[in-house]
């Protein structure tokens, strides 16, 4: 059975669920189980979704990590189906409360019943725990147990692994994969069946014994929720003075460090929210709380060798995120119609970044001992393209290429519109500034022109140009006149056109041709497109033409009998590690496309791919990437240098980045 039918069984399980409570709130019986165990599935789910949120916003925590790894693709692959263990929990206490008293029979709250709990909890849930978990990690029990959520090497608040273990049949695997543990720290059904034992433990005792209540429904529940994510959050959010100020909490609270170590050495701190029973045990490692002190007190993080300066493309792509939804960052997914729901929160945090924000970090990954990060200008594309908005945005990039210097980052490299010409001359606005920068800004735009210009075939002779006098349409106008091909540049300024014919030896020049209309490309198979084109402008192309592209947002393929290519982009070498979340696509339109393309460009939007695949960057995001690993000492701003197209295209191979 494949893994989407699998995904997909698991969530038809709440059916019965879901169909009991529809029926409680249409009969007027808000006070029934049904309903309150859904929306107590729906309050668990949030908890597990706020904490991941919270471990992965890398610009409020990154110096609290406790494993300073990145979570890599597999991990999260494994972990996709995070959320079974909260249905499998959910209908078992379907089962259990099927002959309870009604909810609405309960009290509020019962103090007595929340005593009992407590005891219960520190009586029978914690050793339980504890003696299950040694048990897990000996012999048998591991190997074909445990050891596969102990295969994911970077604690997270949703960490739950299942991975099909050749000695288990396929209907064993099938159950483990409907049934599978989540957030809670285990893999398999066996191991979530003895958590949920655990769990119940605390509340059943005082529900059999007549001292239930309300608020002891939902507040243990979510308080153990909350607890477990917190412990797996990889972010040590328990300051030490805490721990110095109350030394006795250190056996009654772990703290993610602690969680840590044992996830880390696996010989250690077996407990489940109490260290007590590790040093009773004399199982804990008694380096926790010194590294929970060193940790806690954000140390200074090790400086960037690279930083990707990106912005945000507009308030969907905001969602595309790490931090926000997994499933939408780590998948070269669509925009699906449900983030529609969320586009209101998502405006209001536009906003909110727009008044108070500065460059934050996004995401990293590391690269042949290096560390490359990515950090975030808090504007939206359409803000480039406002005249008051410009001086502000120049700011951030200015104030972010200083810290990167102050840092000891060797390359910083534009992307998109942070490079834009009319906005900072490609960069070089911040050279002329700051002529003495130890980091080297990079445009990354002889990359992108090296990779349109290897697309081309070699037999090709004569190619139309359009976009020809921007940076990129000149440097590959000039480099393809070199090589004997005839370019049809497309440009109403005869002034910029023999400004670049000029540039070209006399030998060559006769290969520039200058034309004003796109039927002058009628006969040609090769269109190089720098500009946006509409259906009526492609329907000057010949049958069998194809499409290179530079240009963005990138054109619609309306003819059938012509193929496009994509946007210059390249895969990164495979000794990559940490990467976790897809590129988003750079569409923002530019400020030349017309507004009779606006309704088009909608359309397209909401069917087009909007991260890239798994791997594959910019051009310009990679050509930063090479600069770093040549060591080269020169800053890429202004205009292309022609002369080291074919340099930077060969240390690209040789560096094992890949073209798409």
């Amino acid at each position: 059975m494949s893994e989407t039918w699998c995904t997909l069984l698991q969530y038809v399980l709440c059916g019965p669920l879901v169909a009991m409570a529809a029926r409680e709130w249409r009969d007027g019986r808000a006070g029934g189980w049904w309903l309150h165990l859904l929306l107590l599935f729906v309050l668990r789910s949030l908890t597990y979704q706020l904490w991941y949120s919270f471990a992965n916003m890398l610009f409020l925590n990154r110096t609290r990590r406790v494993i300073k790894d990145g979570v890599e693709f597999k991990q999260i692959d494994s972990e996709w189906d995070w959320d079974n263990f909260l249905i499998l929990q959910a209908l078992l206490g379907s089962v259990v409360l099927c002959r309870a008293p009604s909810f609405e029979e309960l009290p509020l709250l019962q103090l007595k019943g929340c005593v009992i709990a407590l005891v219960l909890h520190v009586g029978v849930s914690e050793p339980l725990f504890y003696m299950a978990h040694r048990c897990f990690h000996r012999g048998y029990l591991f190997t074909h147990y445990h050891s596969i959520h102990h295969s994911s090497p970077v604690p997270q608040p949703i960490t739950g692994t299942y991975t099909k273990h050749p000695l288990l049949s396929s209907h064993v695997h099938l159950m483990n994969r409907l049934l599978i543990a989540g957030p809670a720290g285990f893999g398999t059904l066996l191991e979530n069946l003895v958590l949920s034992a655990a769990m119940a433990a605390p509340l059943l005792g005082p529900f059999a014994t007549g001292h239930g209540s309300a608020c002891l429904a939902y507040g243990y529940v979510l308080v153990f929720d909350f607890l477990r994510c917190m412990g797996y959050s990889n972010v040590e959010v328990l300051p030490s003075r805490l721990f110095e100020a109350l030394p006795a909490l250190r056996y009654l609270l772990y703290s993610p460090t602690y969680l840590s170590l044992h996830h880390k050495e696996k010989n250690c701190n077996f407990c489940l929210f109490m260290p007590l029973f590790d040093f009773l045990g004399k199982t804990a490692n008694n380096k926790s709380w010194d590294l929970q002190k060193e940790i806690s007190s954000g140390k200074k993080d090790r400086a960037p060798d690279f930083v990707f300066l990106a912005h945000i493309i507009d308030v969907f792509s905001s969602m595309h995120v790490p931090f926000v939804f997994r499933s939408l960052s780590s998948m070269p997914f669509i925009n699906h119609i449900f983030l529609l729901v969320f586009w209101p929160i998502a405006f209001l945090f536009m906003l909110f970044l727009w008044a108070f924000s500065k460059t934050f970090l996004l995401s990293f990954y590391t690269l042949r001992g290096r560390l490359y990060q990515t950090w975030i200008v808090p504007r939206y594309g359409f803000q480039y393209f406002l005249p008051f908005a410009r001086e502000g945005i120049n700011d951030q990039i200015e104030l972010a290429i200083l810290r990167a210097d102050k840092l000891g980052v060797k390359v910083l490299s534009l992307a998109a519109l942070n490079k834009n010409e009319s906005l900072n001359g490609g960069g070089t606005l911040f050279i002329s500034k700051h002529p003495d920068l130890r980091v080297r800004v990079v445009h990354g735009n002889t990359l992108t022109a090296a990779i349109i210009l290897n697309e081309i075939p070699m037999d090709v002779k004569e190619v139309f140009l359009t976009g020809a006098t921007s940076k990129l349409g000149r440097a590959i106008a000039l480099y393809l006149c070199r090589k004997n091909i005839r370019v049809l540049m497309l440009t109403l300024s005869t002034e910029r056109f023999v400004k670049i014919q000029k540039e070209v030896p006399a030998d060559y020049q006769h290969h520039l041709v200058q034309v004003t209309k796109y039927q002058a490309a009628q006969n040609c198979k090769t269109w190089i497109v720098g500009k946006w084109l509409s259906l009526r402008e492609q329907r000057w192309a010949p049958p069998g033409t194809h499409f290179h592209q530079f240009v963005v947002p990138p054109v619609i393929g309306f003819r059938r009998d012509c193929t496009y290519g994509n946007l210059a982009a390249m895969r990164l070498p495979k000794d990559v590690q940490g990467l976790g979340s897809c590129e988003v696509r750079c569409t923002t339109a530019s400020s030349s496309c017309r507004m009779k393309q606006a309704v088009v460009l909608t359309v397209v939007f909401f069917s087009s791919q909007y991260t890239m695949e798994r791997g594959i960057v910019h051009a310009c995001h990679a050509g930063g990437i090479v600069h770093c690993l040549e060591g080269w000492t020169h800053h890429e701003v202004g205009a292309i240098d022609v002369d080291r197209i074919d340099v930077v295209w060969n240390a690209a191979l040789k560096h094992g980045l890949q073209p798409v």
